[in-house]
């Protein structure tokens, strides 16, 4: 009796554990503390409160408003995010651990050197225990000050996130300074990365000039590869029109910025450019680790690689040609597409819009790691210039954030994610294994 009273016990205690710490949502925590809000929606507008919100182990190091007003102001937003990439710490650290530092000093990783753009010790920091217990912090890059103190603990969800206040920020050799606006040749890109035939459709359909036109609003292009459009399953585009095929390459784009982070934790299913007043067309985002699958409907496309991922633009190598479900009828399958080397795409008539009806562009869905040692925490399943800018007035189907030059409409979706202290059914669902619990007990004991 005594041994199943105990095996009773630790299963409940077990239950309440895993239901405590299940998750976190970096918007949802700073939301309760008003002193953060230009930092908090700064996170959103970078998509970088997607990557923190799906990494099992982290530390954001926070400052306020006014802080934020003199370090980020007029800055490329682009250089926003590798600066506050610099302030999530990939390893858990709360006041009692800086205060195992003891007069010493350690380095940690930052999520700006998983960006690949780190240079010279810029996408690490030094924390140092200073005199009279105060704690230091400082890029690793050479010339670097410990100029950012320890402030505050603000919330911590042992040992999967903490978020302390700094007084200031931590500079980083070299972050500021790459304010060079955005310049990308879509097309040439595209050549040089594989994809020559998409990036001949979509100049002689003139959907290329659509893209440019809806990149400083946000884009994320997904572009087959030559090997795509070669599938002997592919149907033959010789049966679409004109308007047709500009609907079909306007499926490869979504009018928001979302970069590899934002993929991995997405719910819902996305709208494209695509998407008119009349007929709308997803995308299913399926994931598998850190691995990225696009469900249209008729086929999967796995996204091989990032060819560009620079705010307010992500471009994707894709693997198929994304078909939505009812686009070919009746599903013809003859000759692919032949790459523009051996035989040209027939020539169609350039456009100024996508299709016949108007274009309405929808707006993005809420889409909301290397690990250093720290107790390990539960897992979980998986996952321009500075605002103020204005917001979009198109409406979508799609609920949460609007597009990335507007931080004041992505904030996230709460329906879908869990809330600053994990779960929001925990306590309801550990309510009724407690009385279920109970009722076991008093029957085996009463």
């Amino acid at each position: 009796m005594a041994t199943l009273r105990l095996i009773i016990i630790l299963t409940l205690s077990f239950t309440a554990t895993v239901i405590s710490v299940t998750g976190h949502n970096i918007t949802e925590i700073l939301n309760e503390f008003p002193a953060y809000t230009s930092f908090n929606k700064y996170l959103t507008q970078t998509k970088l409160n997607d990557e923190i919100n799906r990494r099992e182990t982290i530390t954001v190091l926070v400052f306020n408003d006014t802080v934020v007003s003199e370090y980020l102001s007029g800055l490329d937003i682009s250089v926003v995010k590798n600066a506050l990439s610099v302030h999530v710490l990939l390893d858990y650290f709360d006041l009692p651990k800086l205060q195992t530092i003891g007069g010493g000093s350690v380095m940690t990783t930052t999520l700006f050197q998983t960006t690949g753009e780190a240079e010279n010790g810029a996408g690490f920091v030094n924390i140092t225990d200073l005199v009279a217990g105060k704690v230091g912090f400082g890029s690793s890059g050479s010339g670097s000050k410990l100029n950012a103190l320890f402030s505050r603990s603000v919330k911590q969800i042992p040992y999967n996130i903490s978020v302390i206040e700094i007084t200031s920020p931590i500079i980083a050799p070299g972050v500021l300074n790459r304010s060079q606006p955005l310049d990308v040749n879509i097309s040439s890109l595209l050549e040089k990365s594989g994809c020559k035939t998409f990036a001949k459709l979509i100049s002689d359909t003139g959907v290329l000039q659509i893209y440019e036109t809806t990149e400083p609003r946000g884009l994320t292009v997904f572009a087959p590869s030559d090997a795509a459009f070669n599938a002997p399953s592919l149907p033959d585009f010789k049966n679409l029109s004109n308007n047709d095929l500009i609907s079909l390459l306007l499926y490869h784009a979504l009018p928001v910025y979302v970069p590899k982070g934002s993929l991995l934790t997405v719910k819902n299913p996305i709208g494209t450019l695509a998407t008119n007043q009349v007929q709308k067309f997803d995308l299913t985002v399926r994931t598998n680790g850190d691995s990225v699958t696009l469900d249209s409907g008729v086929d999967n496309s796995r996204v091989e690689s990032t060819l560009l991922d620079k705010v307010p633009l992500s471009i994707f190598k894709i693997d198929h040609v994304l078909i939505p479900a009812g686009f070919f009828p009746h599903s013809p399958k003859s000759a692919p597409v032949k790459s523009p080397e051996s035989s040209p795409p027939a020539p169609v008539v350039p456009v100024t819009a996508p299709v016949s009806t108007p274009v309405q562009a929808p707006v993005p869905v809420p889409v909301h790691g290397p690990v250093a040692a720290s107790p390990a925490p539960v897992a979980r399943n998986s996952p321009v210039k500075s605002p103020p800018v204005s917001s979009p007035t198109t409406s979508s189907p799609l609920a949460g954030p609007a597009p990335a030059d507007s931080p004041d409409a992505d904030t996230g979706n709460n329906d879908n994610n869990n809330s600053s202290g994990g779960v929001k059914a925990s306590v309801m669902f550990l309510a009724l294994v407690t009385v279920a619990v109970s009722g076991m007990i008093s029957s085996v004991f009463g």
